[in-house]
């Protein structure tokens, strides 16, 4: 047998007991951490050693890691843990877990430098007082080797399964078969290019049109190439829900297969989705899922270790069986899946905990970025923060005495700022440094009041508190991939309030070392051009590949009507009304079915819709509402089967736009009455302006390209397999200018439209795109 583990993932399997219990918080930042870890070797002598490299082995288990520091004078090997609070707060068994990695560490010292005894020291630095706390024991060499072996004894057990795992699942994945008779039109070709990137180490970016199976076609390749790249994950990543299921039944049909590997599957969702006990807090005093964590995790772990699919009712059934909580289940379990379903966030977050854990352990990994295109909006959601005032006002009223002088100042330092700014709205070149070093220090009393009161907060106060961390920590990074700006509300009141944002414009910077940091990152999506735009955006690695996979579907199979009689720009749009109705009215007379009519706002959606309602009653109709729950999400759904007829109204953009799969006759056409670019305001001008000068592109880079990808996605809903037949009416005289017919589909045949066009609003070419 040969297995390799980090000496921080041995100690994590084996050294840990008790309660889960996150009391002890909030630890540092990643950057909070890095910087303690420099001025504790920076007060140290010439001859200190940090990042010190070391390694040992024990019955075919191989342990590797970095010591912190080391100093030969003293001959002294530290272990050093950044915290912020009451250290003697610190649970006992997070103590014990730090002494076991350091007597690991210590025996793997003693090995190299041949050492018959060694001084281990816990250094604990607070990041706030700068102060230090050490704790040093003497230990013999003989003594570190018994424990270094014991706890390798605990895990290789584990270790032996695990690597009869990983064999058997490279062997069965080199050997396994395409799932389905054979490939579609195009989804070869896309299964041999990610095979290739791999192959190679290179980033790929796809564009692969809707339905040709991009999941499957890409989830695949990656299984072939587990044992010859020595994969150790693959991560595929999701925007939304429906997403992450297409990837699970993926899935699941290759694991139906006969000559199925053994892969465990795991689906990761949010912490508020998974929690049986949104109530209690996070330790084993409030949650009886939390007590006692850790004493039984391992029979959980060995239960979910032999299951193939651990979706979230798979996970949940072991987490209740073992009476663990499902959520930090789920966490373990990321460290020993083959393949791990989830959202974007855990991956390319500040603190995504699966990047985290593949730069921790060392792991070769696949990354899988499905529907693409919305990492770019999700990057700068991400990477961003804003503050209300509001929220400010409100737990300043009800905040403990001992949090009313930091809350104090900063809404001082606030209400200078606001009070400089004639205007409603102001974008700025820099944060104001007063203002962060006042949130920066209420920030640390907040956290030390809830290191002394771990009950003590209201929610409001730990969501301000949590704010106020993320704003502190973007301001840290800001630069020119930034705006910061205040929006003022309510002007007309004695007394208005204001929302400070930094907003990220460009999450290249942070997404780009990301997509290099695994072996391979494929990007894929029905709308991923033009390509720069992307590139720009997501700083893809220079030697990254992007492929165009050709479409299975034939022009014949979609009926592309430019109506451009009609305008739907915003000082238009009243007239534009009945003429929509009157369009959508004799398309349902001449083809009657099931149709999509997709709008740019709630408003505009709700007037024609009213108005079809009130002159062709006969038409059946259902409409998307403002902040639909994911049940009343499946009910609109549901509306389209394969014998009902009528037209859903949609926003563009919103949950219907993508991601959802109506085959046949469940969907037939589509009326899309708008560009689809984004609200021109203040805010999106200030991106234009940044856009231009960063790219030399603003309105392209902030509103046409995006709003041109929404009609692309809105539009690849009618088109789901070879046999459907559809059509598509782009209602606006825009959409006939040749810059916008440029960014449609190539295998689109456009025609104008044949319907009877008498009264319908005309608009001439020469109008202005806004």
């Amino acid at each position: 047998m040969s297995y390799s583990i980090a000496v921080r993932a041995l100690c994590e399997f084996t050294a840990k007991v008790g309660d889960l219990d996150l009391r002890f918080t909030p630890s540092p930042t990643a950057l909070e951490g890095i910087v303690g870890h420099r001025t504790v070797a920076s007060r140290r002598s010439d001859g200190y050693q940090s990042e010190v490299a070391l390694e040992g082995s024990f019955q075919g288990l191989t342990v590797r890691g970095r010591a912190d520091g080391y100093e030969p004078g003293q001959n002294c090997l530290e272990e050093v843990k950044t915290y912020r609070g009451d250290l003697s707060k610190q649970p006992a068994n997070h103590r014990q877990l730090h002494w076991a990695q350091a007597k690991i560490y210590g025996w793997l010292m003693c090995r190299k430098l041949d050492l018959a005894q060694i001084n281990l020291a816990l250094v604990y630095f607070d990041i706030v007082s700068e102060k230090e706390t050490c704790l040093v024991e003497a230990f013999d060499a003989a003594e570190l080797g018994q424990f270094f072996e014991h706890h390798c004894g605990l895990f290789l057990h584990w270790a032996e399964q695990e690597t009869v795992h990983r064999q058997g699942r490279n062997q069965a994945a080199q050997e396994l078969a395409f799932p389905h008779a054979d490939f579609r039109p195009g989804q070869r070709h896309l299964a041999e290019s990610v095979f290739k990137a791999v192959s190679t180490g290179r980033c790929l970016m796809a564009q692969a049109p809707t339905g040709i199976g991009k999941t499957i076609g890409t989830l695949f390749p990656l299984l072939k190439a587990l044992a010859p790249q020595q994969l150790d994950k693959v991560f595929f990543l999701t925007a939304k829900t429906p997403g992450r299921k297409l990837a699970l039944d993926a899935a699941q049909v290759i694991l139906a297969r006969a000559d199925a590997p053994p892969l465990r599957v795991l689906e990761m969702i949010a912490r508020d989705k998974a929690c049986e006990h949104p109530d209690k807090a996070c330790h084993g005093e409030s949650c009886p899922l939390a007590q006692g964590f850790y004493d039984r995790l391992p029979a959980a772990r060995q239960a979910a270790s032999e299951l193939s699919l651990l979706d979230q009712s798979a996970l949940r059934q072991v987490a209740l069986e073992h009476e663990v909580c499902p959520y930090y289940l789920s966490q373990e379990m990321a460290r020993w899946a083959d393949v791990v379903v989830a959202d974007y966030n855990y991956y390319f977050d500040f603190s995504a905990l699966l990047f985290g854990l593949a730069q921790a352990n060392t792991w070769k990994v696949a990354v899988l970025v499905d529907e693409a295109h919305n990492l770019v909006e999700r990057g700068r959601q991400m990477y961003s923060a804003s503050l209300d005032q509001s929220t400010l006002d409100s737990v300043r009223k009800t905040a403990p005495e001992a949090l009313k002088k930091p809350l104090q100042r900063v809404n001082r330092e606030w209400n200078a700022l606001h009070n400089q700014q004639l205007g409603a709205y102001q974008a700025y070149d820099k944060p104001p440094e007063k203002l962060l070093q006042a949130l920066s220090s209420c920030s640390a009393s907040i956290g030390d009041y809830l290191n002394d009161h771990p009950q003590g907060l209201d929610s409001a106060l730990q969501s301000f508190y949590f704010e106020v961390l993320q704003f502190c920590r973007v301001g840290e990074l800001f630069d020119q991939q930034y705006l910061f700006d205040i929006s003022k509300r309510d002007l007309e009141r004695k007394r208005n309030l204001s929302q400070l944002c930094l907003r990220n414009v460009v999450p290249a910077g942070f997404i780009g070392p990301r997509l290099s940091a695994a072996r391979s990152t494929v990007l894929f999506s029905a709308t991923l051009s033009p390509r720069h735009y992307y590139a720009d955006l997501l700083g893809t690695p220079a030697n990254t590949v992007c492929i165009d996979v050709e479409s299975p579907f034939h022009a014949d199979q979609l009926h592309v009507q430019i109506v451009n009689q009609i305008s739907t720009r915003f000082v238009h749009r009243q007239a534009s009304l009945g003429p929509i109705v009157e369009l959508i009215a004799q398309q349902f007379r001449q083809r009657p079915g099931n149709y999509l009519a997709f709008f740019s706002s709630f408003d505009y959606l709700q007037q024609v819709a009213q108005l079809l309602a009130e002159r062709y009653p006969a038409i059946n109709l259902w409409s998307q509402s403002r902040g639909m729950a994911e049940a009343q999400r499946q009910e609109f759904l549901d509306r389209f089967t394969a014998e009902s007829q009528g037209v859903g109204f949609a926003v563009l953009g919103g949950a219907f736009g993508e991601g959802i799969d109506l085959p046949g006759a469940r969907l037939i056409g589509a009326f899309i009455a708008t560009l689809g670019l984004a609200q021109l305001n203040p805010v999106n001008e200030q991106f234009k302006r940044r856009m231009a000068a960063l790219f030399g592109a603003g309105y392209d880079y902030t509103y046409l390209y995006p709003g041109v990808q929404k009609v692309v996605q809105a539009a690849g809903r009618v088109i789901r397999t070879q046999q459907d037949q559809g059509v598509v009416m782009l209602i606006d005289d825009r959409f006939g200018e040749s810059k916008v017919k440029h960014l449609l589909p190539r295998w689109w045949s456009i025609a104008p439209a044949t319907v009877q066009m008498d009264g319908l609003s005309h608009t001439s070419e020469k109008q202005q795109w806004m």
